[in-house]
């Protein structure tokens, strides 16, 4: 008992270092956002910041509307299933479009595009450090973070929100498919009416929070272990294993803890 008390300790010390790091990080992000650029007057590049939010939103379109659109319709044929006891197959729309856009939707995408995008950057990184790129730029006056980090850490935190709002429809159409088309238990209409009736303000600004949330882990977490990486092509593809799990473990975490926050506030 001991040993396990101890290796615990040992592992939550570890785990919080590492969210002071990635917070030492954000701050240092956001000062180049928000005084840097005006301060010592360095664009933040507006071409860079364009091309990884191509990345990050219109690649990862397709991969994202498959698995929202088949999660609809998951939904929407377990929900028929359990609502056809009580007579009740109306609240389905409804449902679902709660589900979505409090919960699944930004959720799926955020673990979507940690490990499609989160690995990605973090590969790059860390080539870009072994290769000894970032250690150039520091040669050359060029801050590392405001010229590798901000322009990813904006496209992520914009594009994450941007596809939580097409994820979020698309999974509705899943829905949609099974309660309208599959079954035929509602008319489309009703069906349409019901979803927007059901839907509150409060749901659709709780799930853009956290999917602004979930971007910024998961640029952090991506960055850091990119830009933190030793060892060589080894320890590449180690920080790319790394980071992908722990901006997944970061994201449940922090749904976990702005679900609560939400129910204290009211807004659940």
């Amino acid at each position: 008992m001991g040993t396990l008390a101890g290796a615990l300790g040992a592992a939550t010390f570890r785990f919080l270092v590492y969210v002071a790091r990635l917070y030492l990080l954000l701050s240092e992000s956001i000062y180049w956002i928000v005084v840097g650029r005006w301060k010592k007057r360095k664009k933040l590049g507006r071409t860079y910041i364009a091309q990884h939010m191509a990345d990050v939103g219109y690649d990862s379109i397709p991969i994202v509307f498959l698995i929202v659109y088949l999660i609809g319709i998951i939904l929407g044929i377990n929900g028929i299933a359990q609502l056809e006891k009580f007579g009740q197959e109306y609240l389905l729309a409804s449902g679902i479009a709660v589900a979505l856009t409090r919960e699944m939707g930004p959720l799926l995408v955020a673990i979507v595009l940690a490990a499609r995008i989160g690995a990605a950057m973090t590969a790059e990184l860390g080539t870009m450090k072994v290769s000894e790129e970032v250690m150039a730029l520091e040669t050359m006056a060029v801050e590392p973070v405001r010229f590798l980090v901000v322009p990813r850490f904006i496209a992520l935190v914009v594009m994450t929100t941007f596809l939580t709002v097409l994820a979020d429809l698309m999974g509705m159409l899943g829905g949609m498919t099974v309660g309208v088309g599959m079954f035929g238990r509602i008319a489309f209409y009703e069906y349409y009416r019901l979803t927007i009736t059901g839907l509150l303000n409060r749901d659709i600004l709780t799930g853009l929070v956290k999917s602004a949330v979930f971007g910024t882990i998961i640029a952090l977490v991506a960055c850091h272990d990119g830009l933190s990486v030793e060892g060589g092509a080894e320890g590449v593809g180690r920080a790319t294993t790394r980071s992908v799990v722990y901006a997944i473990v970061l994201i449940i975490l922090a749904d976990g803890l702005f679900t609560a926050l939400f129910y204290r506030l009211g807004l659940a």
